[in-house]
């Protein structure tokens, strides 16, 4: 064998390994969520993981331009299926092989051209409390029906089904991972769950929400959640927690190890930390936290219940900021993007691309660089109307308490919001009227770091309904009105 040809074996048989391998423990990706009104091309984002060296994405559906895109990317794909569908994949195996067949079987790599998916999300966090019992009784069928349909498929071996759950999926009443269980609402549940991921070899995906967390414990320290050596930790029995991730990565231990199930591998399914829409929502925060949270995984340091055993995989919350995410549990939910909604950086972070400094989406295309502002010269008797008219539809959440927005003085607020309508829709003329009010303008009104953005120019671009005024809850309805006031 000629000697030059060895290095080109070697090279092929250790890429074999690594592919035989599956995912690789500790590896991290991002969630691709796509609620937005002008969602930045798919093609453009797969160049974005890609040059973030980002190897792994979890999605929420199985949009056919998203997984055509990542066709060939060589990323690692969960494919989602909406909580709107379980009922039907719960009690139709067709409905279950027809979506495999449409949506996995299709896309599923041969010979490195088509998606590399790994998982089948069944559901968005099914359980979470909010939701009620309205899921429950779906979930196992669905996911049982599902494992059919790719064993039937022939594709059992390489996509493994998983059930995402909420971060309150799981408890403690007195904040100690010791006394860590699930919910009393979900123990039959969890125990079928935890049967069926056992018995196919799946992870327990689970979200952590730090963030969450922080503003409903009083206990539970700033420092403490960004991982600061200066943090006051929390003890349990022989056991000390240094920051909140641990505390709470080990109450789900915990509720795993009581249920019966303490080897369980669990992968981080969402965390995050928003950076807009509320306190402690900034940037700078985001920041301090995303590197305390990525030197704590490359660390493989582990935590108290499972020493040097870090989670098998985290994807972080979220790749992009979506302009049209429910807001019903509050107005940060805009803002989880470590990139903004066209691509661009908000902090600097290494997910592994061997430099703190994210790479932007290159080459975006936007809309004209215009605004539509409130027009001064006009009587202003109807201006917080009209606002809370355009706020019901489009995006104010960076007017909120402690947002970005929230300092502007009246009436740079009214024109916040005028301008949010009229990019959300795509700068038509008559979407910048507000019975007069309006006035477009191509000088940037954007103040500190107040940015009153310009849409991107695509042809994704989803309709709006006044249907979205529902999300809007009264306390914001209240919040808006105080801001809006002239008197």
């Amino acid at each position: 064998m000629p000697p030059n040809v060895c290095p080109i074996i070697l090279l092929f048989f250790f890429a074999i390994l690594s592919l035989a391998s599956g995912p690789g423990a500790g590896a991290i990706g991002v969630n691709w969520g796509t609620t937005a009104s002008h969602p930045l091309p798919p093609p453009k984002v797969v160049e974005l993981l890609k040059s973030n060296n980002i190897s792994r994405v979890k999605l929420f559906d199985a949009d056919p331009l998203v997984l055509q895109a990542l066709s060939g990317s060589n990323i690692g794909v969960t494919v989602g299926i909406p909580n709107s569908m379980l009922r039907s994949l719960n009690s139709s195996k067709k409905a279950a092989e027809s979506w495999v067949h449409d949506n996995v079987t299709r896309y599923l790599s041969t010979g490195g051209s088509g998606a590399r998916i790994e998982y089948v999300a069944v559901g968005d966090e099914p359980f979470l409390q909010s939701y009620g019992e309205q899921f429950h009784p779906f979930v196992i069928g669905a996911a049982t029906n599902i494992q059919a349909a790719l064993i039937r498929a022939k594709l059992e071996s390489k996509v493994n089904v998983v059930v995402p759950c909420s971060f309150d999926s799981f408890q403690s009443e007195s904040s100690l991972p010791s006394k860590g269980h699930f919910r009393s609402d979900l123990n039959k549940t969890m125990i079928q769950l935890l049967a069926f991921l056992t018995k196919h070899g799946s992870p327990f995906f689970v979200t952590i929400s730090p963030f969450v967390i922080l503003h409903q414990n009083k206990n539970i320290s700033l420092d403490f959640t960004l991982f600061k050596e200066t943090a006051r930790p929390h003890n349990d029995s022989h056991r000390t927690y240094k920051n909140s991730f641990d505390l709470s990565y080990d109450t789900l231990v915990n509720a795993l190890s009581t249920a019966g199930y303490p080897k369980m591998d669990i992968v981080v399914a969402q965390i995050g930390w928003p950076t807009d829409g509320g306190t402690n929502a900034t940037s700078s925060i985001a920041e301090t936290f995303m590197k305390g949270l990525m030197n704590h995984l490359h660390g493989k340091s582990g935590t108290p219940l499972r020493p040097r055993n870090p989670p098998f995989q985290t994807y972080i919350f979220s790749l992009l900021d979506e302009d049209q995410r429910s807001i019903t549990t509050g107005n940060f939910e805009r803002h989880w993007g470590v990139f903004t909604f066209d691509g661009q950086a908000k902090y600097r972070v290494e997910f592994g691309q061997g430099s703190k400094n994210l790479v932007n989406a290159q080459n975006v295309e936007y809309l004209p660089s215009k605004w539509c502002v409130v027009n001064n010269n006009k009587d202003m008797f109807n201006a917080t109307a009209s606002a809370l008219e355009a706020c019901s539809v489009a995006d104010c959440t960076a007017l909120s308490p402690g947002g970005s927005c929230f300092n502007i003085t009246w009436p740079g607020n009214i024109s916040y919001a005028f301008n949010s309508y009229y990019q959300q829709h795509d700068q038509r003329a008559d979407s910048c009227d507000f019975g007069g009010l309006g006035l477009i303008t191509t000088v940037d009104p954007s103040v500190a770091t107040c940015r009153f953005s310009v849409q991107l120019l695509t042809s994704q671009s989803k309709s709006l309904h006044v249907t979205l005024f529902t999300q809007w809850t009264t306390s914001l309805i209240t919040v808006l009105l105080c801001l809006f006031s002239f008197t």
